[in-house]
């Protein structure tokens, strides 16, 4: 059986992927610290199946990491693990610091020690893969697209902590010849995201009857791809991507924040209307975002060309609706959350 070492895979999109990998038949040792963001509960189904080792810890552990890729023999590492809020780098960016780029320094390391010690047979399989983010890339005009050859130019302490880890990965490949793989993703939505993030937030504010916050005019752009989808371009990459090469993934699904804000009240009227008055009442412009970056979209013809990537869901209406509709249904998910924010 094939085996992946999965780090951050509690949080949002790395649950995501383990779901993806574990339908085609991958075995699983998940390396997840389980701070604010990661929850068991985002794979209490699986944790039962054999296929899936739970191991809680930090990826700066180098000891730790070397221990299981050695016991373990993984096919390859995919780390999800890292702190991805911007409003929380902004007010607090030193645990971005010693995540993104301290904890991805010593995936690396750890990693090139075993890479070192196993055959050569093993090695031609071995794989180190970054999942990364588009904010990396900085701030687009009103036209223009993100690819593989765009400049960095992150414009955050979020951003550039990722930006910092991605070029620790390329060097420790072209230094090293350590096998590795990056990712840059759009903004994920769907089914388990942590409501610090955008639509969540809006999703338990709306039935929670309070005010729904949004920055400045709401004219900032962000591109959307649904959690899923994202997920099996990243096991794309994984099985059919080049060493050394980064593969960009989006959603073509470009929305100004008040758009999607405006798409999610619609979704909510249809689902569970509001016992008086309408969704969109609630919502409230608030002080924007210090250094917020005015647009993001990605090219992802790459993916698409090479690895044979494809959207399931080609709307972001139809994923949105999906993904209110997965929340309605699990507002026993959303109450642990809150509990567990206030304990914090």
């Amino acid at each position: 059986m094939k085996k992946l070492l999965v780090t951050g895979a509690a949080g949002f999109i790395g649950s995501s992927f383990v779901r993806i990998a574990l339908k085609q038949a991958y075995e699983i040792i998940v390396l997840d610290k389980l701070t604010y963001a990661g929850d068991l509960s985002n794979l209490s189904e699986l944790l039962d199946q054999k296929q899936i080792h739970f191991v809680q810890g930090d990826i700066a552990d180098r000891a730790l990491v070397k221990k299981l890729l050695t016991e373990h023999q993984p096919q390859a590492l995919i780390n999800f693990a890292a702190e991805s809020h911007v409003d929380n780098s902004i007010s607090g960016p030193l645990p971005f610091i010693e995540t993104n780029i301290r904890g991805v320094f010593e995936l690396l390391e750890a990693s090139r020690e075993y890479f070192q010690t196993l055959q050569e047979s093993k090695k031609q399989s071995f794989r180190f893969l970054q999942v990364s983010t588009d904010e990396v890339y900085g701030e687009l005009g009103d036209t223009g697209y993100f690819t593989e050859n765009s400049n960095y130019s992150p414009n955050s302490p979020y951003s550039a902590s990722k930006a910092s880890g991605d070029l620790l990965v390329r060097a420790w490949h072209h230094t090293y010849g350590l096998p590795t793989i990056t990712t840059n993703c759009s903004n994920n939505y769907g089914p388990r995201q942590y409501p610090e993030k955008l639509i969540p937030l809006m999703i338990q504010n709306a039935l929670s009857e309070k005010p729904l916050p949004v920055y400045g005019t709401g004219q900032n752009i962000r591109d959307w791809i649904y959690v899923d989808d994202h997920s099996r371009g990243i096991l794309l990459a994984l099985e059919k991507g080049r060493v050394g090469e980064t593969y960009c993934f989006g959603g073509r699904s470009e929305r100004t924040n008040l758009q999607v804000v405006h798409c999610l009240c619609e979704a909510l009227e249809k689902l569970r209307p509001r016992s008086q008055g309408k969704y969109k009442d609630l919502i409230q412009f608030v002080t924007d975002r210090a250094g917020h970056d005015f647009r993001y979209a990605i090219n992802d013809d790459k993916a698409q060309n090479e690895l044979g990537f494809k959207r399931e869901f080609r709307q972001f209406e139809e994923g949105l609706l999906a993904t209110v509709e997965w929340y309605l249904q699990n507002s026993r998910w959303l109450d642990a959350i809150k509990e567990k924010r206030k304990k914090k």
